[in-house]
């Protein structure tokens, strides 16, 4: 969502982009948040252009950065604005038509409020999409796996990028890291987006602090956006967990930070300007951007509080490496701690979840086919699955393993009247029908054939008439194989003798060489050459006709 207005503003982009409504609402906030914190920054002059020999002297991981001549400067508000008006709203297991040849739904993903997997189908064919996906009990909807059966393609990514860590696990450890550090004096930093995860751990706060005896600790919420997220979470009912829809029924607010602001226990603000700082009691937690720890008022924080060890910064978004993001700030006396909480499948959940929806063939990227490079002995840290998963690499163009085969077409009532079918063999019965295919929008439909013009009057057009298509009968059709070897006995029967049989590619020639006449067997059809002899003719075909069915 955040590249959107790349995509949509840059490229010359004339389309129509999907989303659901919380993606669209949350999106806007983590973009609006973004343009700020840029913006905030003074900037002297603007430069665009870079120098390629200066970035080896730029510091780690700067001068290890790939195609640094494909960054962009940020958008700015007005493109985000314009980028989001060009999104059409719809709900999960909504059906959305492309262009009569697809149909396009959304369903719940389970891993944040509106993220969707999605499938693509055709009436005889099935694409599933799977992007960032779980199965834990977390605040959002939960996921819809049902969906996903039967489809010939399922293309996986999103999954966890921390799979060594248990993301309950990851919380036990952030409430015990954050009591230890108010108990001793200290304050905790939370680099963090305003939506998300954060919702859950405000609610494991919530359960904690009272009984870890640190209910008058102020957790202090800091974003241009705060005050909007805070209150978007609470009216996105219908994409909640069940047990949070409930909630809004009773009437309560589905999450409990609504209670802990009420009872001042959490306060938000735009910035740390203004009511902040008239506010600001330590020791406190704070919940602040941007987790690179490169803008934003997390950067403040870093300087207030980086000289004491009695301080600590928690790591819990999973995007960055902390390593990389405190490396401008060393040495830095303050403690860190990394619990990275990301909720979405590790590699176990999801071979659990091929073997239930048992896609034909799985396609997913490269690196989840092999284990990660620092752990190469981990085999079980790699997809699973059979037949083998089909790999692919950034912006590589595949081929998926299904051809489209068939195309459905309906038959009109009043055509389908007129069908008389017939049993050719038990259970199969077959009709004729003369029709006319009508195509509009992809989609098609057989119409009965236009009715034979009235005879005009007059003698002359009386032939033409006669024979017009329409009015002529219907040839009987044939069908099935002749043996050749028993043909060439019910010949000698018949007293033809001297036949030879010759094959061809396609089929045999029997040769009938006393009566100098061929007949070509071939699999769609069957010639019988014979000079001048009508009546040999007849009756060669009649003995045809007697290997075949009649329909």
């Amino acid at each position: 969502m955040m590249a959107l207005p790349y995509i949509t503003e840059h490229t010359g982009f004339t389309g129509t982009v999907y989303a659901t409504e919380p993606t669209v609402q949350i999106g806007r906030l983590l973009m609006e948040e973004l343009v700020n914190f840029i913006e905030r920054v003074p900037k002297a002059q603007s430069a665009t252009k870079w120098k390629k020999e200066d970035q080896r002297q730029l510091p780690a991981p700067l001068k290890d950065a790939v195609d640094i001549f494909t960054w962009r400067k940020c958008y700015t508000m007005q493109e985000v604005n314009s980028a989001l008006s060009k999104i059409q709203l719809v709900g999960y297991s909504q059906k959305i038509e492309l262009f009569g040849v697809v149909l396009v739904t959304p369903l719940s993903s389970g891993y944040a409020l509106g993220s969707s997997n999605w499938i693509i189908q055709s009436h005889h064919e099935k694409v599933s999409y799977m992007s960032g996906s779980s199965l834990l009990t977390t605040h959002p909807q939960a996921m819809d796996q049902a969906a996903l059966k039967n489809s010939d393609v399922l293309i996986l990514t999103g999954l966890t990028q921390i799979p060594t860590a248990n993301p309950d696990g990851m919380v036990g450890e952030f409430c015990s890291n954050l009591a230890m550090t108010i108990r001793n004096g200290g304050n905790v930093l939370v680099p963090c987006y305003p939506s998300g995860v954060i919702y859950d751990l405000l609610e494991c706060l919530y359960q904690y602090i009272d009984s870890a005896g640190l209910s008058n600790v102020p957790l202090y919420f800091i974003s241009p956006v705060a005050n909007s997220s805070l209150e978007f979470s609470q009216i996105f009912a219908e994409w909640l967990c069940h047990n949070k829809q409930n909630k809004v029924y009773l009437p309560e607010p589905p999450f409990p930070h609504a209670e802990l602001i009420q009872t001042n226990k959490l306060k938000h603000y735009p910035s740390i300007h203004g009511d902040f700082s008239n506010d600001f009691k330590q020791p406190c937690v704070v919940f602040t951007g941007h987790p690179t720890l490169r803008f934003g008022d997390v950067v403040h924080f870093m300087e207030l509080w980086g000289k004491s060890s009695l301080n600590t910064i928690i790591f819990t978004e999973p995007d960055f490496s902390y390593l990389d993001a405190l490396a401008p700030y060393q040495p830095l006396p303050m403690k860190c701690v990394y619990c990275p909480i990301d909720t979405r499948l590790n590699f176990i959940q999801v071979t659990k979840l091929l073997k239930e929806v048992q896609p034909l063939n799985v396609v997913c990227p490269e690196q989840y086919t092999q284990p990660p490079a620092a752990q190469s002995h981990r085999s079980d840290l790699m997809i699973d699955c059979q037949p083998p998963p089909m790999s692919y690499r950034r912006a590589e163009v595949l081929t998926l393993p299904f051809k489209r085969r068939y195309e459905k077409i309906e038959v009109m009532p009043e055509l389908a009247e007129s069908l008389v079918p017939m049993e050719i063999k038990p259970g199969v019965s077959l009709a004729t029908v003369s029709a006319v295919l009508y195509t509009k929008d992809n989609k098609h439909v057989l119409q009965p054939p236009p009715k034979a013009a009235p005879p005009p009057s007059g003698k002359k057009r009386k032939r033409a008439v006669e024979e017009s298509p329409e009015s002529q009968p219907f040839k009987a059709l044939l069908s099935g194989t002749i043996p050749v070897e028993q043909f060439v006995q019910a010949l000698e029967k018949h007293g033809f003798s001297d036949v030879k049989i010759e094959d061809t590619a396609k089929g045999h020639i029997v040769h009938l060489q006393e009566a100098d006449t061929l007949i070509q067997f071939e699999e769609d059809s069957t010639h019988i050459i014979c000079e001048h002899d009508e009546r040999l003719r007849v009756r060669l075909r009649d003995m045809v006709l007697k290997f075949l069915q009649k329909f």
